[in-house]
């Protein structure tokens, strides 16, 4: 039997939505509440820690197959230094410049709500994604080498 009891199964496979959509949630309103991107990707890659730990690594890669992780890892890096860039470009020589804040503070009315804070929710969405793949390869990684090493698995 591959992961952990039944128990553990069943309450990890309620948990495991609640988990991603509060990581969801916490990367989106980043710039208005406590959080961010790098917050809200440490809970996104805790819920997939969470299916590797009861269900077992290969249950957790058919959920977040390791070349997709490895390929949403490597957009979401591309795309927080485009973003960066076109702050350049926009910005007259400063990267990460809040070229979209212009349009948004345009109407008084913007202040305080998802859209008020112009390419920082963008940032944080790059970011959220670039740690949740990041920590759960590395912790996919971590327990196939400790897979392979320990010679107690398997005899139960």
């Amino acid at each position: 039997m591959k992961g952990m009891t039944i128990i553990v199964k069943t309450v990890s496979s309620w948990i495991k939505v609640l988990v991603f959509l509060f990581g969801i949630y916490i990367i989106l309103f980043g710039h208005l509440t406590p959080g961010g991107g790098f917050s809200g990707g440490v809970i996104l890659a805790g819920s997939y820690v969470l299916l590797l730990l009861a269900f077992g690594r290969e249950y957790a890669e058919e959920n977040l197959p390791l070349p997709i992780a490895s390929k949403l890892d490597c957009i979401a890096a591309f795309l927080f230094i485009a973003l960066a860039l076109l702050g350049f470009i926009y910005g007259a020589g400063f990267f990460f410049y809040n070229f979209l804040q212009q349009e948004l503070m345009a109407d008084c009315n913007a202040a305080g709500k998802l859209v008020s804070a112009g390419a920082i929710p963008l940032y944080n969405i790059f970011i959220g994604l670039k740690v949740a793949a990041s920590l759960f390869l590395v912790v996919l990684v971590l327990s196939a080498f400790r897979s392979e090493s320990d010679p107690t698995e398997g005899q139960e």
